[in-house]
């Protein structure tokens, strides 16, 4: 018997709303600077996405810095941290379990920007007219 390769699986609508409901509570978190950690400590980030596993106990966060500015070191001290924010998130949610956190850089504004300039390398001058 053959198994059929199946590719990545797309988030349902759960998950998706989920997403957005632990995207906006880690900002508000990330906000009110409960985070001591001297590489957080007042850095801006944006939490650009939140991707929870399908049983919901993970979720993995997608962020910059602004400007890009220490980002390792920024990705670095919010997984240190992760502990703090879950158990804050904890206190604001009511799901059954709190999803471990896994802080990741997020690299879809610099390929958006990649993009957008080949395309206007490739473009002919009559085309911008």
């Amino acid at each position: 018997m053959t198994q059929s390769k199946r590719g990545p699986r797309t988030a349902s609508k759960r998950q998706l709303r989920v997403g957005e409901e632990l995207r906006h509570v880690i900002a508000e978190i990330l906000s009110r600077d409960l985070i001591h950690d001297p590489d957080v400590a007042g850095a801006s980030v944006t939490i650009s996405e939140v991707k929870p596993s399908p049983d919901m106990r993970n979720a993995t966060v997608y962020v910059t810095s602004l400007g890009g500015v220490n980002e390792e070191a920024v990705i670095a001290g919010l997984n240190r941290t992760a502990g703090v924010i879950q158990g804050e998130m904890g206190r604001q949610l009511t799901m059954k379990f709190t999803p471990r956190l896994v802080f990741r850089k997020d690299d879809s504004f610099a390929y958006g920007s990649h993009i957008d300039e080949l395309i206007r390398k490739n473009q002919s001058p009559e085309d911008s007219k």
